[in-house]
């Protein structure tokens, strides 16, 4: 896998929460884990961490079918106020400096709340996938994924 330069950010907001990058890990080719930006999601104006989001900055055949530019989690305490759809618009930015203009979430089929969150963000589902018996999702007792391709490139966003 190709090197990938971090770059640095600041802060990203939109007046009701705040994402910042938490750590950058590099590609690991021998796990077949690929560069990532691990970002906190806090309430704007606080130290409290609510969840994360995660960009992947590499499009291998796994990112694209099973595993997803993005993944994300707020904790339960703090979920219904579409912290994840937030934090996923303000690291938009991050994604298109790394060229990437059309980004892939997955989902379990039964994770009613992210599908939301894919749906407000304006993604397409386009399909669901069986995830082969050979990928750690599967290892870990997943079987299908939903894939969704969110265009960031869209000038009209």
């Amino acid at each position: 896998m190709q090197d990938i330069v971090f770059h640095d950010y600041g802060t990203f907001t939109d007046g009701e929460i705040e994402v910042f990058v938490q750590e950058t890990i590099p590609a690991d080719d021998e796990h077949g884990q690929v560069p990532m930006y691990r970002f906190g999601i806090r309430p704007a104006g606080t130290d409290i961490v609510v969840g994360r989001v995660n960009l992947r900055i590499a499009s291998t055949e796994d990112i694209l079918m099973y595993a997803g530019h993005i993944g994300y989690r707020v904790e339960e305490p703090y979920r219904g106020h579409r912290y994840a759809a937030k934090a996923c618009r303000l690291i938009r930015p991050v994604a298109l400096d790394h060229g990437l203009e059309t980004v892939w979430l997955t989902v379990n089929p039964d994770n009613c709340p992210s599908r939301r969150t894919c749906e407000v963000l304006g993604c397409t589902l386009v399909e669901i996938v069986n995830i082969p018996e050979d990928n750690d999702q599967y290892l870990d007792g997943e079987r299908q994924k939903c894939r969704y391709r969110w265009d960031i490139g869209d000038t009209k966003m």
